[in-house]
């Protein structure tokens, strides 16, 4: 007994009496092995995401100015296409198509009405129109018409001219073998010209089933200043198509 309490009194010391007023605090794992980092890291992120905005931004930038410069450079290719195949109620300019032989008159009672229409941009001071409303011609039969233009502008204007036909799918048999198209025309104050359109229509046209509720084709023209549409300008030097 004596030799217990000699334990007991040698221990006694080191143990500390339980506190009911003053409870620990417990402090969990993950804020232990893990302390708060300063409030810089968010402001690293926000640089981060900053970086990648600007990133993405100046892409978006490239790709648009590429793509502009590609539909430029891709406006005199897509004439030529449609001159030569008569897309989107281009006119025909293929000079094969226009053979001897296939400017003969078909023997066909079937005439076709060609009506004429024009358009003036707003940002051109002219007078424009048709000297005549509507012919009627069969397939192989040329006829030639024109276009009045007048200047109404205070100083010299150049007007460049576009058109296409309708229906559409009659621009494959409407061939054009002269006109003022694409052509840059300078007109002085007051000054007035007559624009040429010579033509005819395929006689292929009655071979297609395509074409056989088409009694009525349209041409028309639409007439820009050409200050304001410079991707409307001659890819070469005028040869009168």
């Amino acid at each position: 007994m004596l030799a217990s309490r000699s334990i007991f009194s040698t221990l006694r010391p080191t143990l500390r009496p339980y506190s009911i007023g003053s409870p620990r605090i417990l402090t969990r794992p993950s804020q232990l092995s893990h302390p708060r980092r300063p409030f810089s890291s968010s402001s690293s992120s926000s640089t981060n995401t900053s970086n990648s905005n600007a990133s993405a931004g100046m892409y978006t930038a490239a790709v648009f100015i590429t793509m502009l410069g590609i539909s430029y450079a891709a406006v005199p290719l897509y004439r030529l296409f449609c001159a030569s195949t008569g897309y989107s109620g281009t006119v025909q300019t293929d000079k094969s198509k226009f053979s001897a032989d296939r400017l003969v008159p078909t023997a066909t009672p079937r005439r076709i009405r060609i009506t004429f229409e024009s358009n003036t941009s707003d940002a051109l001071p002219w007078t424009f129109k048709p000297e005549l409303r509507d012919i009627y011609v069969v397939p192989g039969e040329t006829a030639l018409t024109f276009y009045k233009a007048k200047s109404q502008a205070k100083d010299d204007v150049v007007g460049i001219a576009t058109y296409n036909v309708t229906p559409y799918r009659a621009g494959n048999y409407f061939n054009k073998i002269q006109c003022f198209c694409f052509e840059e025309q300078r007109l002085a104050p007051g000054e007035d010209v007559d624009m040429p359109v010579f033509f005819f229509i395929d006689p292929d046209f009655l071979d297609d089933p395509y074409m056989k509720d088409v009694s009525t084709i349209t041409l028309g023209y639409t007439l820009f200043n050409a200050k304001h549409a410079p991707h409307l300008a001659p890819v070469t030097p005028s040869t009168g198509q």
